[in-house]
Formats: C-alpha cells, structure tokens, sequence
C-alpha cells in the first residue's frame, strides 16, 4: 500500500520575511507572526477591541508565575468556548495511559518486537494509535507512555487535543500533516514534532500508510538538555527548530473535538474548524526538528562515552538530574576510540529504556532489531551487546569507522515502564529475544597476565 491524500480542508497562511517554507527558526522563542496584516496587536496583549473582529485569548502551559512562563497570545475567529460544548464520553482502547498495570501482564524482562505490521483497516491518528508501554501516573502529570500510530486516512473534519501530555512524536513511514491551531507542520521520517499539551490539531495523511513512534510526556516540557563540558555547540542546536507561521481555517462545517483529559477520551459536536487562529504570539508552539542536523560528540581517544551525551530534548523531573523523559538519539557517526570496545557496554542502570529503530542497523543488535522495531529494556535489568556484536568488537581492526546508514532512539525515564495488553499479546513480540545472550561463552582463564 502506497497511497497520497491531499489535505482536506484550504488553509491560509502568510510567510513573514526571514522566515523559511512558512517555518519560523528557534527553540522556545517568543514568535510572532500573523496570517493577515494587523491582525497581530502591537505594544499589548488585550486591546479593548481587535482588528477583524477577532477574539484575544490565551494559551497558558504553564504555571502563570514560572519564569520564563510558557504561553501564547491568540487572535481568533472565535473564543475557544465556542469549541467546547456538552461532551460525551467514547472510549479508544488501544490508547492506554499511565497506570495501566495488568497483573496477567509481566513487565519485567528484556523485550523486543518486530513492526506493528499495517492492516487494511480505516486508521485516523485516534483509532491507530497503540499504546505499548506506560510509566509514572497521568493525574499526577508525572512519566509518560510510548506509542506506535498506525494511520491510513485523514482525520475529516475531526480534530484532538490532548490535556494530559505533550507528544513528541517520531515518523518511521509515511507522511503527516498537523494542522494546528497556531500553523502547519508537514512530517517525514529522519524529522520529528512536538505537540504542545492543549494544542488542537487535525492529522492528514499526506503519503501512507504512515506508522510511527509517539512518546507521551505527562511531566514537564521537554526543553534542550545542559550541555555541560560539552559546550555551546554541537547536539541540536536551537536555530534547526522550525515553528510554523500564523495559518486559519473559516469553515462552518459539522465537526468534532476529542479531548484526552486524566487518560479518558470525550467528545463533542461543533458547527466549525476550530483551527481559526488568524495571528499569534508568545512562547507555546508545536514546532519540528530534522533529525539529520543532530550534531553528535564522542570519544576521540579510549572509553566509550555515557548515552547522555547523545540527548536531543529532556523533560525534566523534580530530581536534578534525573529526567522524567530523555530522548537520545544514535545516527551517523565515527568511531575512533583506541584500545576500546566501542559498542555500548553490558549495564543496568536506573533509567528504563525504550528503543525504536526508524532506519538501518544498530551497531549492539545487528541481528534482529530491524527498523519500526522497538526494545525494552525495564530499570536495574542487565543488557548490551549479542554474542555476534561482542565478537565482532572484541576483534575488530581499531581503524576509523564511520557507522553508516543507521538511526535508532531512545525514550528514556527514571519509571518502570509497564507493558500494555497490546503490548503483551497482539504485538509482534519477538519471544527468542532473551536467547540473543544465551550463547555468550565463558572467556576467564585465571593464568596471570592473559589479556
């Protein structure tokens, strides 16, 4: 299957000067942009009446006092209560939030799973999502859950926003379109998006089937990491965000709105797009990044360098230093560390870790781990290399090498991350992965001085 669909409804949108292909540059900026001249009030938040008729509003995602505070200032077509009307309550079950423990379900263990294979089935961003792992607790806006979507048509005139969690999320196949309320944001793979908490948006199939990884924060915003030694370069850098420019639909058309509000879905009908935001500023914006402008650091002499140093975003905790998300990602790279096992090490560690593989082959799993495939790796659980990447590295020419052709990810939490049903049972669980160790030999011979 390899269909195009063109987006459903016109949107309309003005590109200001300096921005690029109706992106804005930046990370956490304070934006400003408007799709019809003077639509944007200069000089203050709330005039007593706007140009066009239209409504100020704002979009808070924060607390008022945080500093810097994160929101945006909107100028609509109408109040978002016009949007809101009596809700009825639906239920998506294969979308699962945080806790989601079924005592039939053991989540202790090392796991991997094949793709989530397409089906013919009608899929929107809503029905295909499918929730593999949960961690921390959603009414108490700590930890996440990992999804894969799976979308095969356009959302038509139905929209979504989620109250509980900001997405972040990561295309493996296919094409997407968010239209959302503060502009468009068109998504391929090696690209990935985040979604503000409370942002509305409908999802378009652009080229599909589309299938894809989502990793839904319930804590704090994800932000660009502390660099540390590392310095003001290199990793992303703030200027390869892309925010979309002011867009607005005027539609009066029967719609729906889903809302995700403490992990229950509801529903209500509205006579319009709610995608009628005619000019915007402030702080609290989707924006994407390209994944092929990660910049990666690395040893350059012995040793083989923490994961940490390969973090693209953190959603912090309210640990120092421990993160309620990391999203790390592995691309491209060379390795030149001498005397040196230069793929990850044998370890357990605090955090639980799940990988997905958008393209290639990961250079501590070259069997096995193939791409839209995901792993689990639970916290305190002992994991690394197979017996064909530990041979391999052991006895391998130190020479340069440029590990090409690959990109995998982490999602990464302080929290056990709990199976899902789906999960356990309908996924393409590969059940010998716990096997790829068992042929690792016993090496130690206790003369003195064998190396």
């Amino acid at each position: 299957m390899n269909r195009r669909t063109e987006p459903s409804g016109l949107i309309s949108a003005a590109t200001p000067v300096g921005t690029q292909e109706g992106y804005m540059p930046g990370f956490g900026n304070d934006f400003e942009t408007e799709a019809l001249p003077g639509a944007l009030p200069q000089g203050m938040n709330s005039p007593q009446k706007c140009n066009y008729g239209l409504y100020g509003e704002q979009l808070s995602g924060s607390a008022f006092t945080k500093h810097p505070p994160e929101r945006t200032w909107t100028y609509r077509i109408r109040p978002s209560v016009k949007h809101s009307a009596r809700y009825t309550r639906i239920d998506l079950p294969y979308w699962k939030s945080a806790p989601c423990i079924d005592p039939e379900v053991a989540s202790l263990g090392q796991y991997r799973w094949d793709p989530v294979p397409h089906s013919d089935a009608a899929l929107t961003w809503l029905t295909g999502m499918r929730t593999m792992t949960t961690a921390g607790d959603v009414t108490t806006q700590t930890g996440m859950a990992s999804h894969i979507y799976l979308v095969t048509q356009s959302m038509e005139d139905e929209y979504f926003y989620s109250a509980d969690s900001e997405l972040l999320v990561v295309p493996q196949e296919g094409r997407l379109r968010f239209a959302t309320e503060l502009g468009v944001i068109d998504l391929a793979p090696q690209e990935i998006a985040l979604l503000p908490r409370g942002l509305v948006y409908r999802v378009e199939l652009l080229e599909g089937p589309a299938r894809g990884f989502v990793c839904e924060n319930y804590g704090q915003t994800f932000e660009l990491p502390p660099r540390g030694p590392v310095g003001a370069n290199a990793l992303a850098n703030p200027r390869d965000f892309k925010t979309p420019v002011a867009a607005f639909e005027d539609r009066e058309v029967p719609s729906t709105l889903t809302v995700k509000w403490c992990g229950q879905f509801h529903r209500t009908e509205i006579g319009q797009s709610p995608l009628d935001v005619v000019a915007w500023h402030g702080n609290y914006a989707p924006c994407k990044y390209d994944l092929t402008a990660y910049c990666p650091v690395g040893a350059i002499l012995f040793d083989h360098p923490d994961p940490s140093i390969f973090t693209v975003l953190t959603a912090p905790s309210g640990v120092p230093g421990t993160a309620n998300i990391d999203f790390v990602l592995f691309r491209e790279r060379w390795l030149v560390a001498e005397d040196t096992f230069r793929p990850p090490w044998y370890h357990k560690n605090i955090m639980s870790e799940l990988m997905g593989n958008i393209y290639g082959q990961y250079d501590a799993k070259p069997q096995g781990f193939v791409p839209g495939g995901m792993s689990l790796h639970n916290c305190m659980l002992p994991h690394g290399p197979d017996r064909q990447a530990f041979e391999g590295a052991s006895n391998a020419d130190l020479g340069p090498e440029k590990l090409d052709e690959t990109m995998s990810f982490m999602f990464e939490t302080r929290f056990p991350q709990h199976l899902t049903p789906f999960a356990a049972t309908e996924a393409p669980m590969q059940d010998d992965y716990i096997d790829c160790w068992a042929d690792l030999e016993k090496k130690f011979d206790g003369t003195p001085g064998l190396k």
